[in-house]
């Protein structure tokens, strides 16, 4: 028997390599077709700064540790940084500018520095799967555990993030890490689980600041848990001794929650931030940490006067750069209060059939809705629907035993149940916020709902309830369709994973464009949403290829979106272009390429509180051509650079 169990884990643990091969291999065929995108152009600079100079002065409103790990391979190429600009020594934060320079304008080969810099973000996914196999195995056992790895592997939006330079993926994995080794320490407490929930929360923290709602998340968990324990022994407690016996409880539980962020904080921050400011002039910092902070909150507080409210935050974070001691976590803290500032001031954006700036509550479900793949999607909603009409006939007949019921779920499946409570409290956060810029934000609430909805389906198809009978034709008859039951529901599962699977084969490379049926697909989904959903400047390459491919163009036309450089791979050939511009034929130019997500911006309905000049309309390129049908319609263009870069030869 443990022969045949060796050979069955060792057989899981093939499929597991298996996938994570396949899924890296298709993340790296993306990645050579696609040139940067937006953020990139900002990250890779940052982080080459961290690594090479220790400097911490550019796009910190970000944590280093995804960008310093892409750039860290960087750092064998030896390329010209350009350290003696003057945007580097005397600009704050031109992050987008010192982008351009070192990638584009320093002699530098864009191409490679690219390709080099996203191994470290793609290894960082594959880690990422690992440890939801890891995690779901110790759950429901090593086959199931597949389940979950599988569907977060083959993603199309795991797959086109997870090879970018960019922070979300990266915030996923910490927030994976740190919850495991922290509902570890909860049901198994010892000091070495306490340790690794200390480090895994530093880490987490050090990925993306939307990490920091852990900290709250992680109080909530520690008090439920509390009271869950403090209702199992209560009765077995003599009465007087349940004042001392749970207040000592709630002691060693309010000591380790302290020690688990003193090690996050103390061990991993701090240590990292220590590091990449090392040489950060203090004189910059401060000037930067002042400029950046300018507008926060109404502005500085006037000498002699208290501050008040948020800007007492910003005060304090001034003050704390001016100190050797405290300027590693002053620019942790700066991070933080930038995406405080951003997330109340909105993004600009295309959103079913209008250009906002304001955040939609519909905004997250919808998309989230358009570019899970279909197969997904029914997995996860039969999941929720069975799992919830479950519960309401369980509570139908046994109204007064609903909190037992209740209390016996949460004692056997609190690990279940600490995953549901960060999916809440993460996409309430999401609904609630005026940053509507990507379904990548969702990132790290897609393991755990991956992982919970591979639980459901082991429990509904592996659970077999036979009601008792004496007959042994009638046991015989439940059994059989029992048996016929199963291997439907087995079926239907199999038929479900093949789709999606085929389903993502047949989006390649196009990952990031990737929508389902209902978004109009990967060709389609623009007319619902763009940004990063859709186009974030990743077809730069392609439009060079087909240029290249088309000799009778002499001159093109480009108004680009993106973290790529038109003129550095289009040469002569390309001038730079906007609406305002007007027609390109005016200046003998008879070709236009336009990124999808500018053109979208451009044309579509603005909300009540955007306003447009006429001319940045493309009003005259609407007059030359019919509009595609439908919602989000725009010009018909003559052809298209991968998916996001419209293409119209004009006579």
């Amino acid at each position: 028997m443990q022969f045949l169990q060796k050979i069955s884990s060792r057989t899981a643990l093939y499929v597991l390599i298996i996938i994570c091969v396949a899924s890296f291999s298709l993340m790296l065929y993306a990645s050579r077709g696609d040139s940067a995108i937006d953020d990139e152009l900002a990250h890779i600079p940052a982080g080459y700064a961290y690594v090479h100079n220790l400097d911490y002065r550019l796009n910190p409103e970000h944590p280093p540790l995804v960008k310093a790990l892409a750039m860290l391979p960087v750092l064998f190429l030896n390329p010209n940084f350009p350290a003696q600009s003057d945007t580097w020594i005397h600009e704050t934060n031109k992050q987008w500018d010192m982008g351009t320079q070192f990638l584009y304008n320093s002699g530098n080969d864009a191409n490679q520095i690219i390709q080099l810099g996203r191994f470290g973000p793609m290894l960082l996914t594959i880690l990422l799967v690992i440890l939801i196999y890891v995690w779901s195995r110790e759950i429901f056992g090593e086959w199931w555990a597949l389940l979950p790895a599988f569907i977060f592997a083959f993603s199309p939006t795991v797959l086109a993030h997870g090879h970018y330079v960019t922070t979300d993926v990266g915030a996923a994995f910490g927030t994976v890490l740190s919850t495991y080794f922290f509902i570890k320490f909860l049901l198994s407490p010892s000091r070495r689980h306490l340790f690794y929930a200390g480090l895994a929360l530093g880490i987490a923290e050090v990925t993306k600041f939307s990490t920091v709602l852990l900290v709250p998340y992680f109080i909530i968990i520690l008090i439920i848990y509390y009271f869950i324990g403090l209702a199992r022994d209560w009765h077995q407690t003599e009465t007087g001794k349940r004042l001392k016996r749970f207040s000592i409880r709630a002691w060693h539980y309010l000591k380790s929650l302290v020690i688990v962020f003193f090690i996050g904080y103390a061990l991993i921050v701090y240590p990292i931030y220590f590091l990449f400011t090392f040489n950060y002039p203090i004189q910059k910092q401060v000037s930067d940490t002042e400029s950046i902070l300018n507008s926060f909150a109404s502005g500085p507080t006037t000498a002699g006067e208290y501050c008040h409210g948020l800007r007492c935050l910003a005060d304090l974070d001034v003050w704390m750069s001016k100190h050797e001691s405290t300027r590693p976590l002053a620019e942790y803290m700066l991070g933080v209060l930038m995406v405080m500032q951003r997330s109340s001031g909105g993004n600009t954006h295309y959103f079913l059939g209008q250009v906002s700036a304001d955040g939609s509550p519909i905004y997250f479900p919808i998309v989230y809705l358009l570019k899970e793949p279909l197969p997904v999607l029914i997995m996860v909603l039969l999941a929720l629907t069975i799992s919830c009409w479950n519960i309401l006939k369980k509570m139908r007949g046994q109204a007064h035993l609903v909190a037992t019921h209740l209390f016996n779920w949460l004692e056997l499946n609190f690990t279940e149940f600490s995953m549901l409570t960060f999916i809440f409290i993460y996409w309430d956060y999401s609904i609630h916020s005026t940053l509507n810029i990507g379904f990548r934000h969702l990132l790290p609430t897609l393991p755990f709902i991956y992982i919970l909805t591979a639980g459901f389906w082991k429990k509904w198809i592996m659970t077999i309830n036979l009601p008792p009978t004496s007959s042994i034709w009638k046991n015989l008859g439940i059994k059989l369709r029992v048996l016929i039951s199963s291997s439907f529901k087995y079926v239907f599962l199999i038929l479900l994973v093949v789709w999606f699977f085929f389903e993502t084969m047949a989006a390649a490379p196009y990952f990031l464009s990737y929508f389902n049926e209902i978004g109009g697909g990967v060709w389609g989904g623009y007319r619902y949403v763009t940004d990063s959903n859709y186009d974030w400047g990743q077809d730069l390459l392609r439009l060079q290829q087909f240029i290249k491919s088309h000799p009778e163009i002499d001159k093109i036309a480009v108004d680009y979106f993106g973290g790529g450089n038109p003129k550095y791979y289009l040469g002569n050939k390309e001038v730079d272009w906007q609406s305002s511009k007007g027609n390109p034929t005016d200046q003998g130019i008879h070709w236009l390429a336009v990124s999808i997500n500018t053109l979208q911006g451009a044309i579509q309905p603005l909300a009540p509180e955007q306003a447009r000049e006429s001319q940045e309309s493309y009003s005259w390129l609407n007059s030359l051509r019919h509009p595609t049908p439908g919602l989000g319609n725009v010009p018909e263009p003559d052809y298209r650079s991968g998916t996001s870069i419209f293409i119209y030869h004009l006579q």
